[in-house]
């Protein structure tokens, strides 16, 4: 009765390693498949702006993350997911970049993108 029950055990314990393992791989495929969108943000003398304002909208669920520009006027989205469409613009004081999308048919997963402030806030 004693050796059932500890071999049980060990069959209950490769099962949850197996299931375990076939998690992290899934994880790690889906991690893998996660974009990033990066680039800078320039006046309209293209000198890079520090502590601007850039938005990215997820237009599935309408969910809008901010990050602010570094000194030399980059920034940095993660973890982006590839199948969602995103809108990204740029806003500094009085003035604000186009927007721009990022389209879930474009398959890149490192997007570079310069987002120029060249038009007046409404």
């Amino acid at each position: 009765m004693r050796k059932a029950c500890l071999v049980g055990s060990f069959a209950l314990l490769l099962l949850l390693a197996a299931t375990a393992g076939a998690q992290s791989k899934q994880e790690k495929k889906r991690e893998a498949q996660l974009r990033t969108v990066h680039g800078s943000v320039l006046d309209t003398s293209e000198n890079p702006v520090a502590t601007g304002v850039v938005y990215l909208k997820n237009m599935k669920s309408l969910v809008i993350w901010t990050r602010i520009t570094d000194d030399s006027g980059q920034y940095r989205f993660s973890g982006l997911d590839p199948n969602v469409d995103y809108e990204i613009h740029a806003e500094h004081d009085e003035t604000m970049s186009a927007t721009h999308t990022i389209s879930n048919f474009d398959d890149r997963k490192d997007i570079s993108l310069t987002l120029k402030l060249n038009k007046k806030k409404s």
